[in-house]
């Protein structure tokens, strides 16, 4: 898959000591609707440790990403309705055109 991410990343550290990162990624079709237009489909990734901390530094909202891993498939339950989340983990990120954080942006 290949998109551009949605917004800033941030990398949580769990209990177990295991780093994670959450992100959305803007998937445009590649074929027009009857308006002439390419859709966009948000995709969730979940990444971990080492892929989560690099992404997670080296990008940031807009970043244009590959990203190469597997679906996953949970299931939550919502007032007695089960729901099925699918989403990607990520195994591979490729920098394709990354906007890195600006370090004055933090000062």
């Amino acid at each position: 898959l290949v998109g551009r991410t949605v917004e800033d990343l941030t990398v949580v550290t769990l209990d177990s000591g295991l780093k994670t990162c959450r992100m959305v990624i803007a998937v445009q079709r590649g074929f027009k609707n009857q308006d002439g237009e390419y859709d966009v489909d948000f995709i969730p990734v979940v990444l971990w440790d080492g892929i989560a901390e690099a992404v997670a530094s080296n990008c940031k909202k807009g970043s244009v990403v590959g990203v190469k891993g597997r679906i996953q498939v949970r299931q939550i339950e919502v007032k007695d309705i089960k729901l099925n989340i699918l989403e990607v983990i990520g195994e591979r990120v490729s920098f394709i055109n990354i906007k890195r954080p600006d370090p004055l942006e933090s000062v």
